[in-house]
């Protein structure tokens, strides 16, 4: 790749971001709190949609994707994984060009930096990102794994960029496809789950907005709980649990609908099905 790094953090490097959907949209509200709107740049198939994000976070739509591609020094990939190769193929020409350093940052399922150099059409550097749409609120887990072009300098200032966005943690490519759906696919099955406990409520007497409150915000403080104090989930399980008491008489009745069994096949699922995307 051409050029000296010229990205440090005096000089404030640029963001871009293209594709402003949830996960797209989720990075780009985790980035703007430690960087200035206008080392932002914003662009989306539908030009309204990333107007309507930059006036939120005070930063710049661009007209067209290869504007983000010519300026950004970190380039954010959010588009699903079957249109990644016509995005590069579009993109290639303007990453040929320039004489600066830039990292691509992939965050579509599926493909590792390797699949992004190839269809770029050049060993650039590679960041893979596999983030979830807590990041949007700093409550993100977010796993990377950069390319070997990947200097740490570079690497050092994207995890500056992306630390208000909550936990990141680096993974070995073996295990980035299964971390990524697990912290990634998780959030649907946690919303899926604090939806049936409101409903519970709802069915016992609680108003809609009431239950719902509660289910979250026990939800939210059971997690930071099974962080905070490093104790396993089935100890702080067990703590709640009276002998002879109300919660154990719940825990039995989820035991008896496959609850924990359900939850494994749904990871496993989402795995296998990510794996097959890969594979294509």
């Amino acid at each position: 790749m051409k050029g000296e790094s010229s990205m440090t953090k005096e000089s404030r490097p640029v963001f871009g971001f293209i594709g402003t959907g949830n996960m797209g949209g989720a990075l780009a509200r985790a980035v703007r709190r430690r960087t200035p709107g206008e080392q932002m740049l914003l662009s989306n198939r539908t030009r309204e949609k990333a107007e309507a994000l930059a006036g939120e976070l005070g930063c710049t739509a661009v007209g067209d994707n290869l504007a983000v591609a010519s300026a950004a020094d970190f380039i954010f990939l959010g588009v699903k994984p079957q249109g990644m190769g016509e995005l590069l193929a579009e993109l290639s020409p303007a990453l040929r060009a320039r004489q600066d350093r830039f990292v691509l940052v992939n965050i579509a399922a599926g493909l590792d930096p390797e699949d992004i150099q190839a269809m770029a059409g050049g060993r650039y550097p590679v960041i893979q990102l596999k983030p979830n749409t807590p990041a949007a609120i700093g409550e993100g887990m977010s796993l990377y794994l950069s390319s070997p072009e990947v200097t740490k300098e570079e690497e050092a200032l994207f995890l500056d960029g992306l630390a208000a966005s909550g936990r990141l943690a680096p993974l070995p490519e073996k295990l980035m496809d299964v971390g990524g759906v697990l912290a990634g696919c998780g959030p649907a099955f946690v919303d899926l789950f604090i939806e049936a406990l409101a409903d519970g409520g709802v069915a016992c007497g609680l108003p809609r907005a009431q239950a719902v409150e509660l289910a979250a915000q026990m939800v939210a403080g059971s997690a930071r709980l099974v962080l905070d104090s490093g104790k396993h989930p089935g100890q702080l399980k067990d703590e709640v649990c009276s002998p002879g008491g109300v919660t154990i008489q719940g825990v039995r009745r989820l035991e008896a609908g496959g609850f924990r069994g359900t939850v494994m096949e749904a990871v496993i699922a989402a795995f296998e099905k990510n794996q097959s995307m890969a594979q294509k």
